[in-house]
């Protein structure tokens, strides 16, 4: 057993999923309810925030996966470390766009309906959690 390679995947899950939690679930919603932000301001707030969170997910998606190779875990992990990645994938190459489009119209002064891509990236967010808290517990739980 390479312990450094599984030192890697537990740190790169955990912290990935500390992140997630911390910037999704809690940063995220609490930021509109910050005395005088807008909701123009928390949206610009929320797309500099989320293009970051976005970026560090990918490097810590990318040391989990090599990670995960150098040291292949038992079937628990491995499917659910790429449901993980998986759900990061649609949401950054499907439903970031759409929502990237709605914030700019929104930061310009348009009006229009609600967007439902907002609810659709809280769910695949919520899936990424759980497969990420799934896939970390499989890891410990593995090596005791």
């Amino acid at each position: 057993m390479n312990a450094g390679a599984v030192l890697a995947q537990v740190a790169a899950v955990f912290v990935w999923l500390g992140m997630v939690l911390g910037i999704s679930f809690l940063e995220a919603p609490l930021k509109f309810r910050a005395e005088g932000i807008t909701v123009p301001l928390g949206l610009g707030i929320g797309r500099i925030v989320f293009r970051a969170l976005n970026r560090v997910e990918a490097v810590l998606a990318a040391i989990a996966a090599v990670a995960l190779a150098w040291e292949v875990p038992g079937p628990a992990a491995l499917g659910l470390g790429a449901g993980a990645v998986a759900m990061l994938l649609v949401q950054l190459l499907v439903v970031r766009p759409s929502l990237n489009r709605r914030t700019a119209a929104v930061l310009a002064g348009e009006s229009g309906p609600r967007s439902r891509a907002h609810l659709r990236y809280v769910a695949l967010e919520v899936v990424k959690a759980l497969c990420l808290a799934g896939c970390g517990a499989a890891l410990v739980l593995e090596r005791l």
